[in-house]
C-alpha cells in the first residue's frame, strides 16, 4: 500500500500559506500590520491566481498566494508550491469552503522529483503542507492518489535502455502481488500459440530479452462474501510500446526524442488500476497490456504484409510506424471474451490528437451517450480536461483494403488521423458493454511552476471519478 501522509507534528507550524481569492484580497490587507501590507501591496500581490508573495512574521513565515477569480479556481494551483517555498512545514489559512483534500492532493503531486539518474538527490520532504486539518482516512486516499500518479510519472520518465517489456511486467507483477491479485504472461514465440499474432508480429524484431509479452492482471475486492460484489466488469487496456523507433518506416532523430513514453497507455492503466484495487472498488477488475518494442531487425514486420489478429481479421500494414494499433487490436480482442461492462483503452497513439487539442487536453471517443456525458462531468469536476472527439462514420472507408479486410494506415483524403486510428479500434472493441479510448500524450513539454517537463499522469482523477460512481 502506498505510504500515508505524515502525521502532523506536535507543535504547529509558524509558516502560514494565506491562500486567497482576488475578492479577498483588500479586506485581508486592511486588518494586516500597515508594513506588511505595503509590502505586499508594492509587491503588485492582488490575489491573481498562482501569485506569490513570502515574508518574515514573528515567529516563522507568511506566504501570501493568488487563488484568482472564484468561478475559475482550480485547486491544482497549489501544484506550484513545492518547488517556490522555502523548506519547513506549512499550514494553510484559506476559504473553510476549499476541498482540503485537492489541496493536499495538488501540493503532494507538485512535489514530484525524477531523481533516479542524478548524483545527488533531491529531498522530497523539504516542504511540506500540514495535514493536521485531515482525519486518518483522508490521508490514506491522498497517499494513494499520488502514489499512483507517481507510478505513471516514474515508468514514463524511466529511459528505454531500463524500461523494456521485461520491466513492465515486473511492475505489474510487482502491483498485482501488493493487491493479491492474479497475474499472467505471454511471451515471445507463445504469443502465436496463444492467438496474440499482431502482438507478436510488431515486437519480434527486438532482442530475446526485450521479447513483446501480454500482460493480464485479474482482481476482485477483498470482501467477506465474494456475492457482494456485483457487476461492472471492468477492463483496461494499455499500449506499452516502451520505444518505437517506426519500425522500417522510421522515424527520424526528432520524432523518436519521446518514444521512450510510447508506453505511456501501460503506464496509466498501472496507475489506474493502484487507484481501484486501493480504494478496494466492489468492481471485477482486468488489466491487459501489449508490452513490445518496435524494433527494426532482418526479422521485423514490413509494409506491405498480411498480418493475423486475434478478432479474425487480416490487417494490411501500410505503415510500419502505425504499430500502437496493431498490439491494441489484440488486447481489445482479448477484453471482448471477458463480458466487459466497461472496457476503457489508453494509448499514446496519434500525433494528430495534439494538433488537434495540443498537450494538455485528452480526446476520448466512445458511442456510449450515457458514458461520454459521465466522463465530461467527471473531468469539470476533477480538473482533468478531457474532449470528446467524433467517430465519425464518414471516414471507415479509409481503413479499407483492396488485399485485407483493413489497413493500418488510413488513406490520406481522410486526414483526421486520430478519429481514424479510434475507428480502426473499434473494429476490434468489445460490442457488449460501453468502450472508450482515450489518446494520450504523457507528457509536459514545457516546465511551468508544478510541472516540470516530463512524464504526465492525465485523465487519472476523471476516469477514477467515473469508475467509483458505477
Amino acid at each position: 500500500m502506498p505510504k500515508p501522509l505524515p502525521n502532523p507534528p506536535a507543535a504547529k507550524s509558524q509558516n502560514v500559506i494565506f491562500g486567497l481569492f482576488e475578492d479577498e484580497v483588500e479586506a485581508a490587507l486592511a486588518a494586516l500590520e500597515v508594513t506588511q501590507a505595503a509590502f505586499l501591496r508594492a509587491r503588485g500581490f492582488t490575489g491573481k491566481a498562482g501569485a506569490l508573495v513570502v515574508l518574515p512574521v514573528t515567529g516563522g513565515l507568511a506566504a501570501w498566494f493568488g487563488l484568482g477569480v472564484r468561478k475559475t479556481y482550480n485547486p491544482l494551483c497549489f501544484r506550484a508550491l513545492p518547488g517556490q517555498l522555502p523548506s519547513g512545514v506549512w499550514r494553510l489559512k484559506a476559504d473553510a469552503g476549499l476541498d482540503r483534500k485537492s489541496i493536499h492532493v495538488a501540493f503532494q503531486l507538485g512535489a514530484y522529483v525524477f531523481d533516479r539518474y542524478k548524483a545527488a538527490k533531491a529531498l522530497r520532504d523539504e516542504v511540506r503542507l500540514d495535514a493536521g486539518d485531515l482525519d486518518a482516512e483522508a490521508r490514506d486516499a491522498i497517499a494513494l492518489e499520488v502514489s499512483a500518479h507517481d507510478l505513471v510519472r516514474d515508468l514514463v520518465n524511466t529511459p528505454a535502455n531500463d524500461m523494456g517489456p521485461a520491466e513492465i511486467e515486473a511492475a505489474a507483477r510487482s502491483l498485482a502481488l501488493e493487491f493479491n491479485a492474479q497475474i499472467s504472461v505471454i511471451t515471445g514465440d507463445a504469443l502465436l500459440r496463444e492467438n496474440f499474432p499482431a502482438v507478436h508480429a510488431v515486437g519480434r524484431a527486438a532482442v530475446e530479452a526485450r521479447a513483446p509479452r501480454f500482460i493480464e492482471i485479474d482482481w476482485t475486492p477483498q470482501v467477506e462474501d465474494i456475492s457482494d460484489v456485483r457487476k461492472p466488469v471492468i477492463v483496461l487496456v494499455g499500449k506499452g510500446v516502451v520505444f518505437d523507433t517506426g519500425g522500417l518506416n522510421i522515424k527520424g532523430g526528432a520524432g523518436m526524442a519521446l518514444m521512450k513514453k510510447d508506453m505511456g497507455g501501460a503506464a496509466h492503466v498501472l496507475g489506474l488500476a493502484r487507484l481501484i484495487m486501493g480504494a478496494n472498488l466492489r468492481v471485477r477488475l482486468h488489466v491487459l497490456i501489449s508490452a513490445v518494442e518496435n524494433a527494426i531487425s532482418g526479422d521485423a514486420f514490413r509494409p506491405g504484409d498480411i498480418i493475423a489478429s486475434r478478432a479474425g481479421l487480416s490487417i494490411e500494414v501500410g505503415n510500419t510506424d502505425a504499430e500502437g494499433r496493431l498490439i491494441l487490436a489484440d488486447a481489445l480482442t482479448r477484453a471482448a471474451e471477458l463480458s466487459p461492462d466497461l472496457t476503457l483503452d489508453f494509448a499514446t497513439l496519434t500525433g494528430a490528437a495534439r494538433v488537434a487539442l495540443g498537450p494538455e487536453v485528452i480526446p476520448f471517443y466512445t458511442d456510449d451517450e450515457e458514458i461520454a456525458r459521465r466522463l465530461e462531468v467527471a473531468a469539470i469536476a476533477e480538473h482533468d480536461p478531457l474532449w470528446r472527439m467524433p467517430l465519425w462514420a464518414g471516414y471507415r472507408d479509409s481503413l479499407d483494403s483492396d488485399i485485407a479486410d483493413l489497413r493500418n494506415d488510413p488513406q490520406g483524403w481522410a486526414q483526421a488521423g486520430s478519429v481514424t486510428a479510434a475507428l480502426f479500434l473499434q473494429k476490434f472493441a468489445p460490442t457488449a458493454g460501453a468502450w472508450v479510448h482515450f489518446d494520450l500524450y504523457a507528457w509536459n513539454p514545457r516546465g511551468r511552476p508544478g510541472f516540470p517537463v516530463g512524464a504526465e499522469a492525465q485523465t487519472l482523477r476523471a476516469v477514477f471519478r467515473l469508475i467509483r460512481g458505477l
